[in-house]
């Protein structure tokens, strides 16, 4: 049993949410490692490398599951993930999740630090040095792959969905828009079970999963991050423990987290990023059929 529908990005726009709220439907099964990002080969950050360990993901499904789900928010970027799912797991359905990519980028440099795959702390530096790390400058020691550091080529959305509608028929796919989502959650989660064949679950609480955050101390969030991924590891790919969770991780990320609000962006990087990303986001206005005047109103944006 393999995966019949993918969430598949963009990272920052709400899928761990999603992912989770789906994992508790008693209809759906989710992958128990999100991010296994076996698909995307071309990106060398992948916590699953092979057919039989990605296989074992799906081992818990039962016969009461009738949508089986995976979410790697590095397969809408990656060249190579969508057309590999569509030869080895042809009809597959996918999810797509898009938000601003002015607020998205200034997330994802935060989720990068977070990572440990980036170590400038200013904004508008690692901004401005994408062009030279996408070349395999100025790029950090243990920094998994230059490309996380290339905040404008992942937020350029417009340009993703374009190349996933090349190859897959629009009827296999839904776009869901961040704003939607915090606007109505609950309207927005109906459509994707619909989307998916499954029944209403009368889920009503929707909370927020993958806030911003920062580590109180990146040595320790190191040490934890690493924990988290081998108990993960141990105990859904190798099968060494078991599958309930006794949470101490869970804890102890917590206890060395704490959530810190991003300051607004300065006026001049925020019409300097809409600019950049203006004939992108009226690309992706022209596929979905609807236009975001807000993304481009500064006032409305920094609310």
């Amino acid at each position: 049993m393999f995966p019949d529908f993918f969430i598949i990005g963009a990272p920052k726009c709400g899928t761990t949410s999603l992912a989770a709220w789906l994992a508790e439907h008693p209809n759906i099964y989710m992958s128990p490692i999100k991010e296994p990002r076996f698909f995307s080969s071309d990106i060398n950050d992948r916590r699953i490398i092979n057919w039989r360990d990605y296989e074992k993901l799906f081992s818990y499904i039962e016969i009461h599951h009738k949508a089986i789900g995976e979410a790697s928010t590095t397969y809408l970027f990656s060249e190579v993930a969508i057309p590999t799912i569509e030869q080895e797991l042809p009809g597959a359905r996918y999810i797509v999740m898009v938000r601003n990519p002015v607020d998205m980028a200034y997330s994802l440099h935060e989720q990068q630090l977070r990572s440990f795959n980036e170590n400038i702390e200013d904004f508008r530096q690692a901004w401005k040095l994408a062009p030279e790390r996408r070349a395999g400058r100025h790029v950090p020691p243990g920094c998994k792959d230059p490309i996380w550091l290339d905040y404008p080529s992942w937020c350029r959305l417009g340009e993703q969905l374009e190349r996933l509608y090349s190859i897959v028929p629009e009827e296999r796919v839904l776009v869901l828009v961040l704003d939607d989502m915090k606007e109505n959650p609950r309207r927005e989660y109906l459509k994707v079970l619909e989307f998916l064949g499954v029944p209403d679950d009368g889920r009503q609480a929707f909370p927020v999963y993958n806030p911003a955050r920062e580590w109180r101390s990146r040595r320790v969030g190191r040490l934890v991050r690493a924990l988290a991924r081998g108990v993960a590891w141990s105990k859904h790919v190798k099968g060494l423990l078991p599958k309930r969770s006794l949470g101490i991780v869970n804890r102890l990320q917590a206890w060395n987290a704490r959530q810190r609000p991003r300051p607004p962006l300065p006026p001049d990087l925020r019409a300097e990023l809409e600019a950049y990303f203006a004939e992108d986001v009226r690309k992706l206005e022209r596929l979905l059929g609807r236009e975001f005047p807000h993304w481009r109103s500064e006032a409305a944006a920094m609310k």
